[in-house]
């Protein structure tokens, strides 16, 4: 017995392991805020040098191009950072940094367009038009068919989803069409005291929802039981690595460049549509591809990973947050500059609206979804692109 107590103590001794060290610096985790950092440093110095002459549409074209992959560099840099931060303080917290760092790109894009451009009334509307259209027809409808195709039908939390749609459906009714049918619109010039009433109603929406979000019922927005059983355990998402200091500050600083590179690419846009003679929307269109094609990534990467709610999140969280603190901004920017802003959709724009918050809510009123609904979202996306060139 002694011999095999002596034994069973040996084999405990625990055997000499190598330290664990951090993970190796990388470049590239840095690369986009240094290139964003460095890109920012010369528009500041020579922009205007830069923009002084656009009539050389080729040049203008470069410069156009490089100025939105630069951003887009950093703005996929942003999703990153927010998503590893997500790792950290876990939802729904880690959504809701994300989707408020995006929802800063998108305000800083339309605010800069606003001040240096002609004056647009209705580029805000067509910006948050876009972006409910592209989240909940195009990234939904994506979202639901990829993730259909691998598993076939997959699970979220219907009290979340609901959630979402009934302050999504309250506030798009509330902004974009309501201001149609009342005497007069809510427009910071002419009538700056709606144009407050509507701005204070649309964040007390929001609060209320943030209330719900992260105080009063974070569980309708957690997987449920179902999905978290039938996702993969390994190899559907990456363990943050480094502190969470560490995310915090580069996601600042990749944010940061976006931000101050707004106003040299709503220069270019503004002319671009001007000299052109483009349709309006493709503004509000290019603003909202910039916006949401890094939250695109995380919304389809969750699906592919069988969690579903994650891309509930990521999709209604980002519409969500588009109407419900773009409005204000952009009604805020209009009193201090004395810029017009036109918030009522045209008739057309508003079946199309309509049509989509109907179908979303019955999409998202079952507890489960399957490729149907993935492949009547991209059809009704599609009909939004083509009314756009053929009005």
């Amino acid at each position: 017995m002694k011999e095999r107590t002596a034994g069973s103590r040996r084999k405990r001794v625990p055997k000499k392991t190598a330290a664990k060290t951090p993970p190796p610096f990388r470049l590239t985790s840095i690369a986009p805020a240094i290139a964003g950092i460095l890109t920012t440093i010369v528009f500041f110095a020579f922009g205007d040098t830069f923009l002084a002459d656009l009539s050389n549409h080729l040049r203008t074209v470069v410069l156009f191009a490089f100025l939105f992959g630069v951003m887009m560099w950093c703005a996929f840099a942003v999703v990153t950072h927010a998503d590893a931060v997500a790792e950290y303080l876990g939802e729904p917290y880690g959504t809701l940094i994300l989707t408020l760092s995006v929802i800063v790109i998108e305000v800083a894009l339309l605010a800069s367009i606003m001040i240096h451009g002609e004056n647009n009334p209705t580029l805000a509307r067509d910006a948050m038009f876009a972006t409910l259209m592209i989240v909940l027809n195009g990234m939904v409808g994506i979202a639901l068919l990829i993730g259909a195709l691998r598993y076939w039908e997959q699970d979220y939390n219907l009290a979340g989803a609901r959630s979402f749609l009934v302050v999504i459906t309250a506030l798009s009714v509330f902004a974009l069409i309501l201001p149609n049918y009342t005497k007069t619109p809510p427009d910071p010039i002419n009538a700056p005291g709606k144009a407050w009433m509507f701005l204070a109603v649309t964040l007390l929406f929001y609060g209320v929802f943030l209330a719900i979000q992260t105080l009063r019922h974070r569980a309708f927005f957690d997987e449920p039981a179902e999905a978290v059983a039938a996702s993969p355990k390994r190899g559907d998402r990456k363990a943050a690595t480094g502190s969470l200091a560490y995310h915090v500050a580069m996601l600042i600083l990749s944010l940061l460049p976006v931000v101050l590179l707004a106003e040299y690419l709503a220069v270019i846009v503004d002319y671009g549509i001007e000299d052109l003679d483009l349709p309006d929307e493709l503004g509000g269109i290019l603003i909202a591809i910039l916006v949401l094609a890094p939250e695109a990534l995380t919304a389809f990467h969750a699906a592919l990973a069988n969690r579903l709610q994650r891309a509930v999140n990521v999709c209604l969280g980002s519409a969500l947050s588009t109407i419900g603190l773009t409005i204000p901004a952009v009604l805020l920017i209009g009193m201090v500059t004395g810029r017009d802003v036109h918030l009522g959709l045209t008739g057309t724009e508003t079946v199309l609206l309509v049509l989509t918050l109907f179908i979303s809510g019955l999409t998202f009123g079952g507890g489960r979804t399957n490729v149907l609904q993935g492949v009547v979202h991209l059809l009704l996306f599609f009909v939004y692109i083509l009314l756009i060139f053929s009005p």
